[in-house]
């Protein structure tokens, strides 16, 4: 039995429009983060201090939005007992849901709370919680870059890639810790591994819980040369049901947002996803991209 379910492991069924299917996942990838608040129109991250804080365009306030694209001081961020408001200049208009507000409370403590994103031209911001941390984070629809943008460079598609996986729930509360780029460590829920096989070895990832998905942060032995530094990405469906098998995709591995945008706060595989075997598949490392 054992000798039986071991052959299963291997390269995955193919369908005959499976260069059809990457290359629309790559689509869908490339309008996501190009969307008007997309990774590649992020504009700026600041953390906020506790009490007021001024924001505007102008150099001589505490949070200064990208020049010309704001009032020289627009507002003031009070960030108070975990809460965040925002009051804004007489003669300065910023809308929320499409209506002016003078005074709007961003963040009111609770992270289960929904996100209350606020207008001015073409900027768009909110609050965003990363730990013990609270900042604002802003997106300029206005950029040259993102709406040219037509993908990153990536490795050939390539079927050997797609890797029948077997899927090993873990125990109910099983964590994995996550590590951030800011050195914040988080446990993050784990329902289970995945196990492939590559050039004849067997692997295991750690899977870390999402709403449809299981979310697989992982590096390999392409991340010193051709892929991005820190690692990559890639999403697993869970087995149908009846099934422990699944697949995944290392065409479908892709970049986090801060191999592209220095204004992210992306998490690091953790030690146990870290494979010295070169995974020659996905998305490689991004040129030119820093800074936007």
């Amino acid at each position: 039995m054992v000798a039986c379910e071991r052959t299963e492991l291997g390269q995955a069924p193919i369908q005959e429009d499976f260069q059809e299917q990457v290359a629309e996942w790559k689509q869908e990838r490339m309008e996501s983060i190009s969307d008007s608040t997309g990774w590649l129109r992020l504009a700026g991250m600041f953390w906020l201090e506790e009490g007021e804080n001024s924001f505007g365009s102008s150099s001589e306030v505490d949070i200064q939005f990208p020049e010309n694209t704001i009032s020289d001081r627009a507002g003031t961020f009070v960030f108070e007992n975990g809460m965040v408001t925002m009051r804004v200049e007489e003669g300065v208009e910023i809308t929320h849901e499409g209506e002016p507000v003078d005074e709007i409370t961003l963040y009111d403590g609770d992270e289960e709370s929904e996100e209350v994103r606020v207008e001015h031209g073409t900027l768009v911001w909110f609050v965003i919680i990363r730990d013990d941390i609270t900042a604002i984070r802003l997106f300029n629809k206005e950029n040259e870059k993102a709406d040219a943008f037509t993908g990153f460079p990536a490795y050939p598609v390539d079927p050997e890639w797609a890797r029948t996986a077997r899927y090993i729930p873990n125990p109910e509360g099983t964590t994995v810790p996550i590590v951030n780029v800011l050195g914040q460590q988080i446990d993050a829920v784990s329902p289970g591994k995945i196990e492939f096989t590559l050039e004849g070895e067997r692997f295991t990832f750690d899977g870390i819980i999402n709403s449809t998905q299981l979310f697989i942060i992982f590096s390999d032995g392409t991340n010193q040369e051709e892929t991005y530094q820190a690692g990559r990405y890639v999403y697993v469906d869970y087995p149908k049901e009846g099934s422990e098998y699944t697949v995944i995709d290392f065409n479908k591995a892709y970049n986090p947002p801060c191999a592209y945008n220095v204004f992210t706060t992306c998490q690091l595989p953790p030690q146990q996803n870290r494979l010295d075997i070169a995974i020659n598949a996905g998305e490689k490392r991004p040129i030119d991209w820093k800074g936007l």
